[in-house]
């Protein structure tokens, strides 16, 4: 017997400002479900899950939801006041007795229980919102961008966690590792309607091409129709005395439809211009280290970086990338060793931080009173690589309208001031690029154009990333920052590091953590061998449908490239299946090598 949906959306409409968000919107998701909720930024995905998290109401359509059904929001910004600690507010909702899954999620989050919600960063609270949310355990879970400001060991974490819970969960991400992982279906989010897919984010971008080309041969079709039409109503009059009103009546209706339609978004137009050329030589660091403290950021490390190098710099939160970052740059003086900077370089800078916004002016006053990028005597004007553009049209390239020009800066979205940043940066002359997350709040379109646009960037690119597709995509060298002031460097990106890393620091590493002073006492949540952590033990149990499903993903890339005429009838195809190929077979060896190293553990154990 089928079982009833958790939640049903019917008829659903939504007006913002006068502008319709919304129209005739209906969905439902089934028990079980593991769906991406995808579109551009600005198209709405966040006000959809609020309203099917019961926080938005529409202005027509219903709600409903499935008796006795559970359902959990992760909040953007949460609500803090009143608690002591972060720990106290994820723990609040719980009964005491179950206080330890706060606990057993916070150590794969890398969140601070103790620390103060009022001293606590905007992503440490946005942790403590998703601790609360995966300890209450609903049975729907809402997530919106659950993956921002989580490092890399994080991410895989909370992959591995939602992989094994039985609860439904519809999530926004722009991770496209996370995405594809984790879902079944698709929810398309695109000009006021929802589509969906029963297939997961792997499929979305042939799904969304496919949809796009059809509605161009349907709007090229209805063009053709319209003209054939109004030829008839002009040339028919000098031959009849009266027109067929019919007709007339049916050309005005095809206007009308042609009027109607909503334009798709357009992307942004991202260029880059790598300016003069700088030295072969870009930086040379020699055993440099550093330390706050007690703490040890880096330790006798060297790293030359040459023109045209595409360094990414990977690692937990807190370990000090971006403090490497700067030294590099000389922004912050090593406590020993030495760095050299090539000549005639100059330098653009995107920080995670969005220092170089200022919240309180508008985005128009960010551009033109910008000394670097004004034009003497036009506070309209901006200097685009050498070249006068008005700042309206500049934005506009930006997805930016012509109403958003003199509002505030701290009114955007996180999307919009990471656009915004791109516009500065973009606008100046620079070989050497340096990028500390760039990829957060972007949508997967102005990804990949960003990806495409540093692939023909003739200058160098320093980068900082949790995104594993990004840094796989545009990385040639990998600078793994493991902690202890031990950093590696590897070439190749994300999944080359991963193959590349030897057995013994992933030894010793588990023997640190496992060396960790314990929590408080707390009934276990599952019965697990001595040896074996919460997580390890989770992990070895997920890890074979992990195996089987790379396997299978492999059969179904190999038999693609038997084709022995892919490679001259679809070149593009042939070279991401083969990319993809070496990357699934990269993961696989990974994890069996993995299952090994944990099973082994537990059989010693016992």
């Amino acid at each position: 017997m089928a079982r009833a949906p958790l939640l049903q959306l019917t008829d659903v409409s939504l007006t913002f400002g006068g502008t319709p968000l919304f129209s005739d919107l209906s969905l439902v998701v089934q028990p079980g479900d593991r769906v991406a909720l995808v579109g551009r930024n600005g198209s709405g995905k966040s006000t959809l899950m609020k309203v099917m998290a019961g926080l938005v109401e529409p202005d027509r359509g219903e709600r409903v939801l499935s008796p006795g059904t559970s359902v959990g929001y992760m909040e953007q910004d949460p609500d803090l006041s009143g608690y002591a600690t972060l720990g106290d507010y994820a723990v609040s909702g719980l009964e005491p007795s179950e206080a330890w899954r706060v606990e057993a999620v916070a150590e794969g989050l890398k969140l601070p229980l103790d620390a103060d919600p009022a001293a606590a960063s905007g992503g440490e609270r946005r942790r403590a919102a998703l601790a609360k949310l995966l300890a209450e355990g609903p049975e729907l879970m809402l997530l919106d961008e659950p993956t921002n400001h989580l490092d890399i060991e994080a991410i895989a974490w909370l992959e591995r966690e939602l992989a094994e819970t039985r609860a439904a969960y519809v999530v926004i991400s722009h991770d496209r590792a996370f995405l594809s992982a984790l879902t079944r279906a698709t929810l398309w989010v695109d000009r006021g309607q929802v589509r969906r897919q029963e297939k997961g984010f792997d499929s979305f971008e042939a799904w969304r091409d496919k949809a796009w080309e059809e509605e161009d041969q349907q709007r090229h079709k209805l063009n053709r129709l319209i003209k054939s039409e109004a030829r008839w109503a002009v040339e028919g009059i000098s031959a009849r005395r009266k027109r067929n009103q019919g007709r007339v009546r049916a050309l005005a209706a095809l206007r009308a439809e042609r009027a109607a339609q909503v334009k798709r978004a357009g992307t942004a137009a991202l260029e880059l211009d790598s300016g003069p050329s700088s030295g072969k030589r870009v930086i040379e660091a020699r055993g440099i280290s550093k330390s706050y403290d007690e703490k040890v950021i880096l330790r006798d490390f060297d790293l030359r970086v040459q023109r045209g190098d595409r360094v990414a710099f990977v690692g937990p939160n807190g370990v000090g990338k971006t403090t490497v970052l700067k030294m590099l740059l000389g922004e912050v003086q090593p406590d020993s060793g030495t760095v050299t900077l090539g000549t005639n370089l100059e330098v653009a800078v995107f920080d995670q931080t969005r220092e170089k916004l200022d919240g309180d002016k508008t985005l128009w006053d960010n551009l033109t009173l910008d000394p670097s990028l004004g034009v003497s005597g036009a506070s309209d004007q901006v200097m685009v690589r050498g070249t006068p553009r008005h700042v309206a049209g500049y934005l506009k390239d930006f997805l930016f309208d012509d109403k958003q020009l003199k509002a505030p800066v701290r009114s955007l979205s996180g999307g919009e001031k990471a656009r915004l940043l791109l516009a500065r940066i973009m606008a100046l002359p620079s070989n050497l690029l340096v990028l500390d997350e760039p990829t957060n709040d972007l949508d997967i379109e102005t990804l990949d154009l960003l990806q495409d646009v540093l692939g023909e960037y003739d200058g160098t690119v320093l980068l900082v990333s949790h995104d594993r597709d990004f840094l796989d995509r545009v990385a040639t060298q990998t600078v793994a920052m493991e902690g202890d002031g031990r950093a590696v460097v590897y070439p190749g990106g994300w999944s080359d590091y991963r193959s590349q890393r030897p057995d013994e620091s992933r030894g010793k590493r588990t023997e640190k953590k496992k060396a960790k002073p314990a929590q408080a006492a707390a009934p276990a949540p599952v019965p697990k061998a001595e040896g074996l952590s919460y997580t390890e033990r989770h992990r070895l149990d997920a890890l074979p449908a992990e195996i089987e499903r790379l396997e299978a993903e492999i059969g179904k890339l190999e038999q693609l490239l038997a084709d022995p005429d892919l490679f001259n009838r679809e070149p593009v195809k042939f070279r991401k299946a083969t990319e993809a190929l070496t990357e699934r077979q990269t993961k696989l060896s990974a994890a069996e090598e993995e299952w090994l190293d944990l099973e082994g553990k537990a059989e010693a154990a016992q």
